[in-house]
């Protein structure tokens, strides 16, 4: 049986992708008859699901008014429709007759408008969700069940939370109440129903009846997570704080990421050489762009700390005043008075860190990895953080799991909210993770998010 924690992210997509499609039939139907209705037209629903994840149609949360949705999703369907022209254009063999492209186009709006209103309501039904109970009534407990009432978008809805005390049955902790005691534990499921138990501290094994976990996970298909698992699949990082470091060292890692490790400095430098040859243009004309806006180099280097505390030169376009450390370093604020005109720019769309494609091209950096610190930072970081230095385990990175989920860092609190996805990329590194993050991070170039 195929989980929800699968179903529920793949479900959307697939059936606007069929949504997408069925227009371009009904056009070419309107158009031509049924007669005509091509195979070709699927390349349509790729290219505008494309265009819906670079818009961010699929986080709920940021889409709230109904205005709101139909300028993103006019915006994504006319990227989806000039990078489907620009197909035909390249393979003309593809191309549509004259009025079907239109046509398709402007009957998928309304009905995607009609679908996501809908969905909206159907996807937030506490009905869809996948059921949480939490073992547990304390400040882990209540964490999590925050965390996740601030995720609605993920599919979890926490049912209830499981006490000692009988005198606490029914007492609101955050949102749902306590409904029950371990000693009656599998009463409560058979009563409640729940798809997920999440054990929170501070339960340990040896309080826990383990024969009847069991038995509920064997024989009633309940999936038990401890809360730091489940904390890590909801937030995507991990609390540093709680960290014990055998989690880390007992990771689970596939044939496949084992593999795609021994073979990432192959695709670094292949990576790296293409979207350096690509984007060659755009660094010309930015490093003319700097030389006509401010007095001082086109480029700026920096020592930072990379793998295994090896330090390297870090280069980059310069984006502030040549005299913006005349006191010493410091951390970049947001609308900082030492970026430059065009650093701002720069900044803004993370322009200034492509010349870090060389030091990736040297070996100093990876593509992705955590974002390489300076030594005079890395000090303060390690003392103040725990597990800070594990950081330096894997390559540095020109981009990174911290760097599309987290504004640009500025202070210690939000190093250390950064290190916890770091910490969580680490652990978890496989080819999909890296494939998800180089799509975010060209969602975050594209709208400038998180930049400083």
């Amino acid at each position: 049986m195929i989980s929800k924690d699968l179903t529920r992210p793949l479900a959307l997509p697939i059936f606007e992708g069929a949504l997408v499609y069925s227009c371009g039939v009904m056009a070419i139907c309107i158009r031509f008859g049924a007669e005509r209705v091509w195979p070709k037209t699927l390349l349509a629903p790729i290219l505008v699901l494309a265009s819906f994840y670079l818009f961010n149609h699929y986080d709920f949360s940021r889409i709230q008014r109904r205005g709101a949705l139909l300028l993103r999703l006019s915006q994504s369907l006319v990227i989806g429709g000039l990078a489907l022209a620009l197909m035909f254009y390249i393979w003309p063999q593809i191309q549509l007759s004259r009025g079907v492209f239109p046509l398709s186009l402007l009957s998928t709006l309304p009905f995607m408008a009609t679908w996501r209103s809908f969905a909206r309501r159907l996807l937030g039904h506490p009905r869809l969700a996948h059921r949480v109970l939490i073992l547990g009534v304390g400040q882990d407990a209540v964490t999590i069940a925050r965390e996740t009432l601030m995720r609605r978008e993920a599919g979890y809805d926490v049912i209830g939370f499981v006490g000692d005390d009988p005198a606490q049955i029914g007492k609101s902790l955050i949102n749902p109440s306590v409904v029950g005691v371990m000693s009656d534990l599998e009463a409560v499921v058979s009563r409640h129903r729940p798809e997920r138990i999440v054990i929170a501290k501070p339960y340990r094994r040896a309080r826990l009846p383990l024969d009847l976990l069991l038995k509920l996970k064997v024989r009633d298909g309940v999936t038990l997570d401890e809360a730091d698992t489940f904390y890590e699949k909801l937030t995507g990082k991990i609390v540093a704080e709680r960290l014990r470091l055998w989690r880390l060292v007992l990771a689970d890692a596939s044939r496949w990421a084992r593999l795609y490790r021994r073979a990432r400095r192959l695709l670094d430098v292949a990576l790296a050489s293409v979207i350096g040859l690509l984007t060659s243009p755009l660094m010309l004309l930015t490093a003319l762009a700097i030389k006509l806006d401010s007095r001082g180099p086109v480029f700026y280097t920096q020592e930072r700390v990379g793998l295994n505390n090896t330090t390297f030169r870090i280069i980059k376009f310069r984006s502030m005043r040549i005299d913006a450390e005349a006191n010493g370093p410091v951390w970049a604020h947001e609308a900082d008075s030492r970026v430059t005109r065009v650093g701002r720019w720069i900044r803004k769309r993370r322009v200034d860190e492509l010349p870090q494609l060389f030091n990736i091209v040297r070996g100093e950096m990876s593509l992705i990895g955590p974002r390489p610190e300076r030594p005079v930072f890395i000090k303060q970081l390690e003392q103040r953080i725990p597990y800070y230095s594990e950081r330096h385990l894997v390559k540095p990175g020109l981009t990174g799991w911290a760097q599309v989920r987290y504004p640009y860092g500025a202070s210690l609190e939000d190093a250390r909210e950064k290190h916890q996805y770091d910490l969580y990329y680490i652990k978890n590194q496989s080819p999909m993770l890296d494939a998800l993050i180089l799509l975010e991070t060209a969602r975050v170039v594209l709208f400038g998010r998180f930049s400083r």
